[in-house]
């Protein structure tokens, strides 16, 4: 049976480091808005989806979801002293080089039976304008075979934090918009994998067309 939350430890951490480094600098220094927050289921296995455009994205993302989102990192890191526990305190979770896609979902179902909510980014790397073009169906896979809500999240305007060359964040406006969860597919066909993911880019992209 899934545990309904995450390990009390990373929820401590989580909100320490929530509320002393990651809201304060979004709601001052980015002048963040965030719509949408009651639609967080605020208990058990969840998948958070979003578009993907810098690297302040997955802090942003789990701060204005109001719960830890955990994500895949590469196996070297977690081999780093006083790096690789805190990283796994905070949920990232390994992948082996070379192996990333089976790693890298039976990774994902074991943090989501632990009650995590597991964050993927569609795209499945950073974008320049983000949009999502060419969506992974990695995120739906995991949807169908945990059986667990699809939760979609559209961040506007993180894409010009930090352009390329600059070496310190502008603070620039940043929006976080989430969605209403959506199903996962009822199996793990391909149409019906294919069909999920594009209703999760679809719900993105109208989340990102409001804008500011």
């Amino acid at each position: 049976m899934a545990q309904l939350r995450e390990p009390p430890l990373s929820l401590a951490l989580y909100h320490l480091f929530k509320w002393s480094v990651v809201s304060p600098m979004l709601h001052t220094y980015f002048r963040g808005r965030i719509y949408g927050a009651g639609n967080v289921p605020r208990e058990g296995p969840l998948l958070v989806v979003s578009n993907h455009a810098s690297d302040f994205d997955p802090p942003i993302l789990a701060s204005c979801v109001r719960r830890p989102v955990s994500y895949m990192a590469k196996e070297e890191l977690f081999q780093v002293p006083v790096l690789g526990p805190a990283i796994r305190a905070y949920g990232a979770y390994p992948v082996k080089r070379g192996s990333a896609d089976r790693s890298a979902i039976r990774a994902a179902l074991q943090q989501m039976e632990a009650g995590w909510a597991v964050g993927v980014f569609l795209q499945g790397t950073r974008t320049i304008d983000g949009r999502i073009p060419s969506p992974k169906l990695g995120a739906a896979l995991l949807a169908a075979k945990a059986q667990v809500p699809l939760l979609p999240v559209s961040l506007w305007g993180t894409e010009r934090i930090l352009p390329k060359g600059a070496t310190l964040p502008r603070p620039l406006p940043v929006t976080v918009r989430i969605g209403e969860p959506l199903p996962p597919p009822r199996s793990s066909g391909k149409d019906e994998l294919k069909s999920c993911t594009q209703q999760c880019t679809d719900a993105i992209h109208a989340l990102h067309d409001q804008g500011r």
